[in-house]
Formats: C-alpha cells, structure tokens, sequence
C-alpha cells in the first residue's frame, strides 16, 4: 500500500503518503482550491507556505470549464500550474447542499446547475469518470451527506445508500495509480458509522475518510463521532477527515489518529478581515487595530507578517483594497499549514501534546 505510518504518539501518527506527483507528508492541512485556484494565492506561495497537495472539486470543474476541457488540457496538473498532488472530491457534498434543487434516486442525482439553471444527472460512475478526467491522485468515493440534524431514518437511508455506491465507485474506477478514497457516513449515530464502515472495508479502498461531520452538530458530539469512528478504521490506511479546518479542531483530530484535512475557513476568514494566529483569532475590522503596529502574528514568517502592520492589514480591509484579503488568506494558510506540520514535527520527535 503507498501509506507508510513512521511513527506515533499517543493516537496520533505520522506518516507518508506516496501519490504519482510526489509524497505527501501527514499529518497534512490541504488548502481548497476549489475550481483549480485556492483564491488570491499564487501556487509558488503555496509552496513557500509548506502546502504539497490540494483540493479541487468534481462538481464545480464539471459544471465549469467542464471536466473533458481540463483532460484535453493536461490535466489539473497542465491545467492549473499546481505540479504537486492534487485531491479531488467527488461533488457529493456540494450537489445535496443545493436543496430544492436536487432529486436523489437510486441511479444518481438530478439537479440543476446554480450558474445557469441547465438540468444535469449525476451518478457514481459519473462521478468517477469525471474525476478521472481531472487526472487527481486521490479521489472520492460518491456519498450521500446529511446535515443535521437529521432524522434515524434520514440518516439509515444516506447510509444505505452511501454503501450501494461505494461499490458502484470501485467497479467503474480504471485509471492507475489514482487512489479512490471511501467516506464512511452515518452522522452522530455509532451504530450507523459502524454498519457503513464494515462493507467499505470489506471493499478495500486505500484510504477512508470521515464524511457527513462539521455539518451542523455540536462539537462535542463531533469529537465523540470521531472517537469511535477512528477506531472503525484500518491501521495502515491514511484517514482523512473532509471540511475540518479550525486550528483546535484540527489539533483534536491528529490527537485521534486523523492524517488528512481540507476546509475553506482559512481563506474565507482571510478574505473577510479574520486571522488565525498564535495568539488566537483577530477581527482586523475592529477599531482597535487601527494604529497597531504590530505584526498580524510575531512568530509567524509569511510575507503578511514580515512586511506589513496590523494597523495598515486593518486599513485594506476597510477600504476594500484586494491586498487585504489577499494578505489574509495567505496568512491563514500558512498558519494552518504550519500548525499541522509543527503537530507532525513533535509527533515524530515524541513531544505531541
């Protein structure tokens, strides 16, 4: 299997995951880049922040510029510049958030596109022809998320279902060398995570993410689903918790043994005027930043914190000046980057905590 695990501390690990476009190092933050661009980020910052692999998503791509255009194109690979690895999700997420506008049936999924109203149908296989289009070095598998809260029946059905298309998404999966993930389902409810973990074992994919948390529950009740779905999953494939990106709740997960993690709040926050940093988050909106001269963060080296001052990031974003967000974002990706490989670092050298 290309997962090597090399050490541990506590439930914790670190490892490496070896992709066709280069190994990725776990614990790992993914920043979003989710129509081929993590927003206002060039991809040579991105690697200056640490990040070696991104995300993308299926349905976006599919719907704009279509996903036959980035195949002709090379690829996200050819196509966006980014020559790392790159992950794809499956879209699964994204087409049931659009509510009223999607209808789920066994084959797949009708529903109308939020950028011009044209009717599509979507299935597994779908799916996964068109993440293979895209040339990704992981893939996901075609779920069904619930938010919640969500009714017992609500979430046995999405379980039920989750599963049935899980093996429709191994069959119909070719290309080599892509690695297709499983996302194990079942909201909050232990006995559901459990009976959708089973047969997606059984199915044996090289990777297994948690699907369907970070959608609306406490978070309590997140960590406790984490608990015992951690412990479902096998010990020599990475685990990879999807829509996890605030910095306490990323240190959380890797306590749990959790490899893998993606979200947009780094960059969304950073486009609106909010930081992460050591000392917690920063609203530069406030009044109170106005003549700070400080650094956004003192212990951090990102171009935001080396060459400018709260007071003028404060400035930019009142004024609506692009640098702001752009400074943000980038930011933010450098702290939740650098937050995850510092938790790496001290799981290898014994010292996590």
């Amino acid at each position: 299997m290309p997962f090597e695990v090399q050490a541990t501390c506590g439930r914790a690990r670190a490892g490496v995951l070896s992709t066709p476009h280069g190994p990725v190092e776990t614990p790992a933050f993914i920043p979003v880049g989710t129509r081929g661009s993590v927003r206002g980020i060039l991809p040579a910052q991105l690697l200056d922040a640490g990040a070696r692999i991104l995300l993308a998503n299926a349905y976006h791509l599919f719907l704009r510029p279509g996903d036959q255009v980035v195949r002709d194109l090379g690829g996200l690979h050819g196509f966006t510049g980014w020559k790392g690895p790159w992950l794809t999700d499956s879209g699964g997420f994204q087409v049931f958030s659009l509510g009223e506008l999607v209808k789920v049936v066994e084959e797949g999924v009708h529903f109308k596109s939020p950028i011009d109203g044209s009717a599509h149908f979507l299935t597994p296989e779908d799916s996964i022809r068109i993440q293979e289009d895209l040339g990704a070095d992981i893939i996901m598998a075609f779920d069904e998320c619930v938010r919640q809260p969500a009714t017992a029946e609500q979430t046995r059905a999405a379980v039920d279902r989750t599963i049935r298309w899980a093996r429709r998404c191994r069959d119909a999966h070719r290309k080599d060398g892509q690695l297709l993930f499983g996302i194990v389902q079942g909201g909050t409810d232990a006995s559901e995570r459990e009976r959708c973990a089973r047969p997606l074992l059984e199915l044996d994919f090289p990777g297994y993410a948690v699907g369907g948390l970070s959608v609306g529950e406490d978070r309590e009740a997140m960590l406790q689903t984490l608990d015992f779905t951690e412990a479902l999953l096998p010990r020599g494939r990475p685990r990879y918790f999807m829509g996890l990106g605030k910095p306490e709740d990323l240190l959380d997960a890797i306590r749990r043994g959790i490899d893998m993690f993606d979200c947009v709040i780094g960059t969304r926050n950073g486009r609106h005027g909010t930081v992460f940093t050591s000392e917690g988050p920063l609203h530069l909106r406030n009044k109170r930043f106005e003549r700070d001269r400080g650094p956004l963060d003192p212990l951090c080296g990102c171009p935001a914190c080396r060459g400018f001052s709260r007071a003028y990031l404060s400035h930019l974003y009142k004024a609506e000046e692009m640098l702001g967000p752009i400074l943000g974002s980038l930011h933010n990706t450098w702290h939740l980057v650098g937050l995850v490989r510092r938790a790496r670092e001290q799981i290898l050298d014994g010292t996590f905590r």
